[in-house]
């Protein structure tokens, strides 16, 4: 299995597994997302393949003929069983475009969902009583935070743009969903150069000058990032659920979560949200071993408690199955609780750096890095993003 550093869920899920099945073992290679991206056609296109590995992105792998078609595996497990909504993000058509539609390439371990963790006691020194219920509050709190002398957001963007999170989270609720996920999916006539994806950029820019993200923010990595939230330096931290268990050990009891608020109070909720996706290498030695783990993550109770106890995030799979209670009080309650909400209001919306397989570091991080830095426009910004993912479809 080849796996990401810093996010033990995978191993976790082995090891179990390997005590149920103990004639089953599992050598575990793990590098950073970026140098996943970087290799994962090689290594899958080597005669040392994984038999399972983390897919960064999935259109180009199917593309080239790299990932293994689980649609054989999908009849026999019977994952019809499993919410189409939680398929459909791992599935491409025919020549890797559009995503969603065809063929299932990959599964899920552990579905995420993607918000905003605060710092309770910083909260409570910002005036901060609830969550604020639409994009306004949490811009008067942002304001407030920095009034205070308190950091209003902890945000990494070196290496990858962390500030992208917060990014697309003004974009989701500023225009319609809808053609955020049309743009990753690779929809025909499909653009990232959109009025949202515009304010949503201006926006940054105005939060980055205030001052509301660290000054460092470009040379802050994400473990950095962690490192100062957990210290207590910063009021919000854009990130998702996989966190969760981690922050109740380190900052037990001071530690919130909500989904990102609204433009108008009382509209629906929109989070990125996306399964820690893992696929079947083409030339994989275990294949049928491969896709027995994945559904077995699944489909076993102890599995699944491992998916929410180190994961923090829903396990998935058949929505008859229990889920894994959490403590009250915990920051892992709420992650679940909002998940269960944002599947409710149906506003799980793919990650706008999964659009292709270089955008992210072709295009994304270095332009948001820019951005930060004044070197860079709103109106440049989105326009360098359209005009990579356009080069690379026409590849």
């Amino acid at each position: 299995m080849y796996a990401e550093t810093g996010f033990p869920l995978a191993k976790a899920l082995a090891d179990e597994f390997t005590k149920q099945y103990p004639q089953v073992k599992f050598n575990i290679r793990e590098d950073q997302f970026a140098v996943i991206v970087e290799n994962a056609p090689r290594v899958l296109a080597s005669d040392n393949a994984p038999d399972i590995i983390r897919l960064p992105t999935m259109v180009d792998l199917v593309k080239d003929g790299l990932l293994k078609n689980l649609d054989p595996y999908f009849s026999a497990y019977g994952w019809d069983r499993f919410p189409a909504s939680q398929l459909v993000q791992l599935r491409v058509a025919d020549g890797g475009r559009p995503r969603g539609a065809g063929s299932l390439f990959g599964m899920g371990l552990g579905y995420s969902v993607t918000g905003v963790f605060y710092n309770k006691t910083l909260a409570r020194q910002a005036g901060m009583t609830q969550p604020p219920a639409t994009v306004a509050e949490f811009e008067e709190l942002l304001a407030k935070a920095k009034a205070a002398n308190l950091q209003p957001i902890m945000q990494f963007n070196k290496n990858t743009a962390g500030i992208n999170f917060p990014h697309q989270a003004l974009q989701n609720q500023f225009g319609d969903p809808a053609q955020v996920a049309d743009w990753v999916f690779q929809k025909p006539g499909a653009t990232f150069d959109t009025p949202a994806a515009l304010r949503a950029t201006q926006t940054i820019q105005k939060w980055a000058q205030a001052g509301y993200f660290p000054k460092d923010a470009n040379a802050l990595d994400y473990t950095a990032m962690m490192g100062e939230f957990q210290k207590g330096n910063g009021l919000f931290m854009f990130n998702g659920d996989w966190e969760s268990s981690n922050l109740d050990k380190s900052m037990p009891g001071n530690v919130g979560f909500f989904l990102f608020p609204t433009e108008s109070a009382g509209g629906k909720h929109v989070a990125m949200s996306a399964p820690n996706t893992f696929g079947v290498g083409a030339k994989a030695k275990h294949p049928d071993a491969a896709a027995f783990f994945l559904n077995w993550l699944h489909t076993n109770a102890k599995a699944r408690e491992v998916s929410v106890q180190v994961g923090g995030s829903h396990p998935g799979g058949p929505s008859d199955l229990a889920v894994s209670a959490a403590g009250e009080g915990t920051v892992l309650a709420e992650t679940l609780k909002a998940s269960q909400q944002l599947g409710a209001e149906n506003g799980a919306v793919d990650f706008t750096a999964n659009a292709t397989g270089g955008i992210f570091a072709s295009a994304i991080t270095p332009e948001m890095q820019k951005l930060i830095a004044g070197q860079q426009t709103p109106e440049g910004y989105v326009k360098a993003v359209q005009a990579e993912y356009q080069k690379e479809l026409s590849r």
